[in-house]
């Protein structure tokens, strides 16, 4: 049914102008959301000054909240695939927010060019699972194709410096990006909050992130403990 639904709203509305309504629905209502719990956690943590990056920002519904949150601050918004971008860019002009930066282009452990894919699941486009296509995602790869820029943190000087915390999402990506950036993060030490799938990615991000001196976290009861894989079904985590 809410494939159908969906479907219905991108043929009605226009795919463009869906996005555009759906962004902005979300940001209206995700504190509503039980399931986003975890991200209004990591809100909280952040001073109201801090320099954000937002890698993964898709359509905007995160970096709206973040630019809302940290308004003494700066988001940096990064979302390579085109229609994503245009949603995100149109969310923040129509909040008039001026802390925060755009940038077109992906995330990966080296500098050139990746190929991406917005999946399709009948008839329905995906945005929120738009994802790199490569040999480790194997799950959503039937969909519309796109080459993109990719950059890697640690050559992006002006982004990196002084950062204060990440939120990621790049659908099982993840690894890659931190892997680009390792030395940013050594230096910079930002608290990290992201969704992991239990998987190999998951496990490499774990181990890059503890040699790094990073402890790995899950929201309890309001609190962030230490991670137990024996006790623990948790898919965010906070790194710090």
């Amino acid at each position: 049914m809410k494939k159908l639904v969906q479907n219905v709203l991108q043929s009605v509305l226009g795919f463009r102008r869906y996005l555009f309504v759906f962004s902005l629905f979300k940001i209206r209502t995700l504190k509503r959301d039980k399931k986003e719990g975890d991200f209004f956690h990591f809100l909280s943590l952040l001073p109201t000054d801090a320099k954000v990056l937002d890698i993964g920002a898709n359509i905007g519904i995160m970096t709206a909240l973040l630019a809302k949150h940290c308004k003494d601050g700066e988001v940096h918004a990064i979302e390579p695939i085109p229609e994503n971008f245009e949603a995100l860019s149109r969310i923040c002009r129509h909040f008039g927010f001026a802390n925060v930066r755009l940038h077109q282009f992906a995330l990966g452990e080296s500098e050139g060019q990746l190929e991406m894919v917005m999946p399709e699941v009948q008839n329905v486009k995906m945005q929120g699972l738009s994802h790199v296509v490569h040999e480790s995602i194997t799950e959503y790869n039937e969909g519309r194709r796109y080459a993109v820029p990719q950059h890697r943190l640690d050559q992006l000087t002006d982004i990196v410096s002084g950062m204060q915390a990440i939120k990621m999402d790049v659908e099982n990506f993840e690894y890659y990006v931190l892997k680009g950036g390792e030395a940013a993060l050594k230096q910079y030490k930002p608290l990290i909050y992201c969704e992991l799938w239990d998987n190999e990615n998951r496990a490499n991000c774990f181990t890059l992130l503890r040699n790094i001196g990073y402890e790995i976290k899950v929201l309890e009861a309001g609190k962030l403990i230490p991670f137990d894989a024996k006790l623990h079904q948790h898919q965010n985590f906070f790194f710090q």
